[in-house]
């Protein structure tokens, strides 16, 4: 019979992300953060790629960011809501790492799991944060995936984009347990 982790099981079994709009001050330090990083480079990584890097975002340096959503949203033609409602995280976070998915040339290593790996990265830096008493949340957007914001923004490379900004602090409110899936929906035995 295999050993029983209790306390990760229960963690796993009852994490919850903070929503950014009420994460604070304080935020991890940076030997705290670089903790959480490590425990995030831990990822499941076929091939050992590391098909994903870190990049740590200041409060200074997301109020840039909501800036340029403003910029790229008027180029766009979107409308005022949608690029207020984009800026929301970037006006009012305090810490946010951006999870840069990597792709790298391999015969042997699709590009979808390098993908994968990078979205693994998300999760495992949120979960750390959490696990660690900090409130963290998982947060995309159109911006993310708008080529002329990550160029701008984050100095992202042809063979980069973004998997993930989680934003890190203090939660001011605990969230109410939200539904999760129904196991008899989505769970075939065969």
């Amino acid at each position: 019979m295999p050993e029983v982790n209790q306390a990760a099981l229960e963690f796993l079994m009852t994490r919850r992300s903070r929503p950014a709009k009420t994460l604070d001050l304080p935020i991890p330090d940076r030997t705290e953060l670089l903790l959480l990083l490590t425990a995030a480079a831990r990822t499941p990584d076929h091939g050992k790629l590391e098909p994903w890097r870190f990049i740590v975002l200041s409060k200074d340096k997301l109020r840039s960011l909501a800036d340029l959503v403003a910029d790229r949203g008027a180029a766009l033609g979107y409308e005022p809501e949608k690029i207020e409602k984009a800026q929301g995280a970037y006006n009012t976070g305090h810490l946010a790492v951006a999870v840069i998915e990597v792709q790298k040339p391999s015969e042997k290593i699709p590009a979808i799991e390098q993908t994968y790996s990078a979205g693994a990265a998300c999760l495992a830096l949120l979960n750390a944060a959490l696990a660690s008493g900090w409130g963290a949340n998982w947060i995309s957007g159109w911006p993310s995936h708008d080529r002329g914001f990550v160029e701008s923004g984050f100095g992202l490379a042809e063979n980069e984009r973004v998997a993930g900004i989680i934003y890190l602090g203090t939660e001011r409110a605990a969230p109410p347990e939200r539904p999760r899936p129904n196991l008899v929906d989505i769970v075939s035995w065969e």
